[in-house]
């Protein structure tokens, strides 16, 4: 059983609220990866067509003896296959690699507005959500202004926004725009890959006070901040022991002196692109 608790989309569909997430990691690692994750509790998986790992997250889930049904999988569409029909063959390779019948959530990956392609790609996503090969529809990296043109011109409005979200980058204005049309805010790079120094954010005297006082690790107390903001967040490890540990997030909370001090920690530094101005 799972101790993640779940978040209600505004379809009606139920994403447990802390998902593993397997950027970066090589094919031949995803498998082990994502088993550990399934022994340590993880129920949301969440992969993309250019990670190029959808086949070990796919092997992984097939062998875990977890009923398919309690399993939520996700993957998300690349720029470069944007457009209607090119959409709708891109998804039915990325199902295939996955072994699935049908996808709990599909992604546009980036906005990509030299394109001007994600409407007509948003139309092919809401085709597949009715044809019921896709339980529900979402984007990420999307911006205020592209939320705005998808809900203008399209039926469907994404049931989450998956975005760059740290305590460097807390994406207030952001999580409001997903506000407005009830969309869920999920973080991608959620600990501002402090592991691997970028940001230094888990040298911050604040968070090792803060670590200190609850009894759990820098990561563990970033982790919890995403939870209690409401975001939907996607760790990453391929360390056993990580992994199981940033599961272990729901037997402790912050007060409000510890969120107090952790938004002090925002300079509005990225660890990746920014969507307004990426052109890949």
């Amino acid at each position: 059983m799972s101790v993640v608790p779940d978040i209600e989309l505004h379809d009606g569909v139920k994403i447990p609220q802390l998902g593993f997430g397997v950027f970066q990691v090589p094919l031949d690692e995803t498998k082990a990866a994502v088993r550990s994750a399934i022994e340590a509790g993880y129920r949301h998986i969440d992969t993309a067509a250019i990670y190029g790992n959808e086949e070990g997250v796919g092997q992984a889930i097939a062998e875990s003896g977890v009923p398919r049904d309690e399993l939520f999988i996700v993957t998300k569409l690349w720029n470069e296959a944007q457009g209607y029909d090119s959409t709708l063959r891109a998804f039915d390779e990325s199902l295939g690699k996955l072994g699935i019948d049908v996808l709990d959530l599909y992604l546009i990956h980036w906005p990509s507005p030299h394109r001007n392609a994600y409407v007509d790609t948003w139309k092919a996503f809401e085709k597949l959500h009715k044809d019921g090969r896709i339980r529900s529809i979402g984007v990420s990296n999307f911006h205020a202004e592209h939320l705005d043109r998808l809900v203008q011109e399209t039926e469907l409005r994404p049931t989450i926004n998956q975005i760059e979200l740290h305590p460097r980058l807390p994406q207030q204005e952001l999580r409001l725009a997903n506000a407005k049309y009830d969309i869920v805010t999920e973080a991608w790079s959620p600990l501002a890959r402090a592991a691997e120094k970028e940001t230094g954010l888990f040298d911050e005297p604040a968070l090792k006070e803060i670590s200190e006082k609850h009894g759990k690790t820098i990561a563990q107390v970033v982790l919890r901040w995403h939870i209690q903001l409401g975001n939907v967040v996607i760790p990453k490890s391929v360390k056993p022991a990580r992994i199981a540990e940033n599961i272990d997030v729901f037997d402790f909370a912050l007060d409000e002196a510890d969120l107090a001090a952790i938004a002090k920690l925002e300079t509005g530094d990225r660890v990746g692109p920014n969507p307004a101005t990426a052109t890949f």
